[in-house]
């Protein structure tokens, strides 16, 4: 890595920081299934989606170019440098940790979204944020409703369809065929988990070399077999590895064990519906909650047993910590881009 001023270290930083608390929080979008329906060890199943979601976060820049460009004007990064970047990410560090403390699965990504997109405003007015259809934040936050939506019906049909199709199978036999496939299918939501959200750190890293070197081109040569751009992809890809082998065990278990009671074949419905989603969503570069497909998953495969198997309780404070996320991350992203404007 070359040399650079201290606020551009700062701002590197700040996102690894990002990477690594988006790691220990979505940990559980991984794992859970895998962990709570025992088909995996809460050790292997870590270790397993470390290191896939290494390599989705190493494998893509679709999402990062849509972070880094898609979401404020170009006028307003040129014009106000760092601070929207630097207020974007503490609002995100300070929920994300202490969603994670309280076992609070929430969506880091739309954190940090929700966060830049108010410190935009708080600098430049309404007209900092690119808000038509043709920009990727309408669509991410249409993304909000849609992608859980796809989660819980994937998850339900998928489930209701194996289940007719292992209807004379012995129990005992099913749970041996479905615990080894999910080491399959967590390393699959783990990849396509790196493959979205691995993808955040990247986005920040570079939109902060631009405004550096005031070289738009460097989005162009964003890649792992660029000499000068591969420790961006690289160190962030590492963070978020390392925040998912530290592990956020507390959503960890509100996701796997406090929402429904699963079986390896309810874990590897859940896994494949939600990492479909996630997949596709980010081969077209848009932004979506790993943690609202999953835990929506769980729920859908929950309910085909009957609707009183999902605890709707513990449903409903999830829910309430997604709605949250986007007033809390959005009114810190404004309170500290209007604190840190006077100083830069």
């Amino acid at each position: 890595m070359p040399d650079f001023p201290p606020l551009l270290i700062l701002i590197i930083a700040l996102a690894i920081g990002f990477g690594v608390v988006n790691g220990f929080n979505d940990a559980a979008n991984a794992v859970a299934a895998s962990v709570g329906s025992r088909a995996l060890s809460p050790r292997n199943a870590i270790i397993l989606a470390a290191f896939f979601n290494f390599a989705g976060a190493a494998t893509g820049t679709a999402v990062a170019i849509t972070i880094g460009q898609g979401i404020l004007a170009p006028k307003v990064i040129l014009e106000f440098s760092y601070v929207p970047v630097i207020a974007g990410l503490a609002a995100v560090i300070v929920w994300g940790t202490i969603a994670t403390y309280y076992g609070l699965p929430v969506s880091i990504t739309h954190g940090f979204v929700a966060g830049l997109a108010a410190a935009g405003i708080a600098l430049a007015g309404t007209g900092a944020v690119m808000w038509g259809w043709g920009y990727r934040l309408s669509q991410t936050l249409l993304a909000v409703a849609t992608a859980p939506a796809l989660g819980f019906i994937g998850g339900f049909a998928l489930m209701v369809i194996l289940l007719w199709v292992f209807r004379r199978s012995a129990p005992a036999r099913m749970r041996v065929i479905f615990s080894r496939l999910q080491w399959l299918t967590t390393a699959f939501l783990a990849y396509s988990h790196g493959l979205n959200d691995g993808q955040m750190p990247i986005g920040v890293i570079t939109m902060a070399l631009v405004i550096f070197y005031k070289d738009t081109s460097l989005w162009d040569r964003l890649s792992l077999w660029d000499p000068s751009m591969w420790w961006v992809i690289a160190i962030s890809a590492l963070a978020i590895s390392s925040g998912t082998a530290i592990g956020g065990w507390r959503v960890i278990r509100t996701v796997g064990v406090k929402v429904t009671a699963l079986e390896p074949i309810h874990g590897f419905t859940a896994n494949i519906s939600a990492a479909s989603v996630i997949w596709g969503a980010s081969r077209f570069g848009i932004p979506v909650s790993t943690t609202h497909c999953v835990t929506s998953a769980i729920m859908g495969v929950g309910a085909t047993k009957r609707l009183s198997a999902v605890r709707w309780g513990v449903a409903r404070r999830i829910v309430a910590a997604w709605i949250l996320t986007f007033p809390v991350c959005g009114g810190l992203g404004y309170l500290f881009a209007r604190l840190l404007r006077p100083l830069f």
